[in-house]
């Protein structure tokens, strides 16, 4: 096998429903461990004694700092020991931190296996989308990635939800636990039921000189650079949103335990996007997607912080909700597209492609997004000017990789 395929040999996958639902299970181990904290926040503060009311974040922060980290590993060792032996690996690290985080018995102990869980959910993540590169390539692998995103999406909907019922019978550490089941089943799933998708005739010998040239090769294809750091200013603004969405909805709002309700709410319009984006991408292409996305989420963003900066930042929650889903829904559209256009060129060095994409998307949305979200203030003025800067700046990337980065218009 010299060269990706538009559809995978029988020998590589199961049919593509089950495939596409195994996917979407590793990769929702990073959004499980995320949005069924949201809730628990202010209790895991409480107990665990942490100062600033905005260091409940540092929960989210840590465990992406973690992922960060984990993902620039787990993709070169794929490429040299296989993509199953990588996410066994991951998945142990993950119970490891998912431990540790269920028996904290201080904030530092918590930030520490938070850390440690997110490097270990790094390898089913990062292997998961190197497992489909493996397979398909262009469209069709933006048309499956899309599927995968729909399904993933069941996550940030239904997460904070179960997070809350945990809470309602039991503390906060019941929800690590529920986590270590979940990471058993993708475990479990993955031995019995997916073939090995990297042949050895494909596997790459793990060696800093071969993989340096690697990484490079990734700096140096234009198009590469600008859809990977554009994909990172749009989970930026995700990471920024996800570390305010709890003080937003329970602070400003005063929704209580309805909390989960509106952030479902929101979720869905990115899986509706995802589902509006696997049948759009066949047609339009994902750069000309991309950049619609881009250009009409600036412009909301814009006119949505102009009202919000002129009424003191406190804009009625159904014109928060109006804004928040038009701009989910553009998201939508831009988180698969942007991943697979910047995969596009890395074929031949999947793994590693996708550790690096993937590690520079989190550095971009850790260094950009945290901040944002630190600058909370009691309003929505920070959230949504972060958004209006992070989209206009993705626009300005995709451009640029549109008209100097790839001669070929349509992939």
């Amino acid at each position: 096998m010299s060269a990706p395929r538009d559809a995978p040999g029988p020998q590589y996958a199961r049919p593509r429903g089950e495939f596409v639902a195994l996917i979407a299970l590793t990769m929702s181990l990073v959004a499980m461990s995320i949005d069924s904290m949201l809730p628990a926040l202010p209790a895991i503060a409480a107990d665990l004694h942490a100062g600033d009311p905005n260091d409940r974040q540092l929960v989210l922060t840590a465990f992406f700092a973690g992922l960060t980290l984990g993902q620039l590993i787990s993709g070169p060792v794929s490429d040299s020991i296989g993509r199953k032996p990588t996410i066994y690996a991951g998945i142990g690290l993950f119970v490891a931190g998912g431990l540790t985080c269920a028996l904290a018995v201080s904030f530092p102990m918590m930030l520490v296996g938070r850390s440690v869980q997110g490097l270990g959910a790094a390898s089913p993540r990062i292997v998961s989308v190197a497992m489909v590169r493996d397979l398909y390539q262009g469209r069709p692998m933006a048309r499956v990635m899309s599927f995968v995103m729909a399904i993933f999406i069941l996550v940030p909907i239904l997460a904070p939800s179960i997070g809350q019922i945990v809470l309602l019978v039991a503390s906060w550490r019941a929800i690590f636990v529920a986590l270590l089941a979940m990471a058993g089943v993708a475990l479990v799933w993955t031995a019995l039921r997916q073939p090995e998708t990297l042949p050895h005739d494909r596997r790459r010998r793990f060696a800093a000189g071969p993989l340096a040239r690697a990484v490079v090769e990734c700096f140096r294809n234009r198009a590469t650079l600008c859809y990977m750091t554009s994909s990172g200013l749009m989970f930026a603004a995700f990471i920024a949103y996800l570390g305010t969405s709890q003080q937003i909805f329970q602070e400003i709002y005063d929704l209580g335990t309805l909390f989960p309700v509106a952030f479902g709410a929101l979720a869905v319009a990115i899986g509706a996007a995802s589902l509006t984006n696997a049948w759009l991408v066949i047609r339009l292409g994902m750069r000309e997607l991309a950049l619609w996305a881009l250009r009409l989420s600036t412009v909301l963003s814009l006119t949505t912080l102009a009202v919000a900066w002129a009424v003191g930042g406190h804009i009625p929650l159904w014109a928060f909700m109006a804004y928040m889903l038009a701009t989910f829904f553009c998201s939508g559209l831009l988180f698969g597209n942007l991943n697979a256009l910047a995969m596009g060129p890395m074929g031949h060095i999947a793994g590693v492609a996708a550790a690096v994409v993937g590690s520079i998307t989190s550095v971009v949305s850790l260094a950009i997004g945290t901040p944002i979200g630190r600058a909370y203030d009691g309003t929505v003025v920070p959230l949504i000017g972060g958004f209006a800067f992070l989209y206009a700046a993705a626009l300005g990337l995709v451009s640029i990789a549109e008209v100097e980065a790839n001669p070929i218009r349509t992939p």
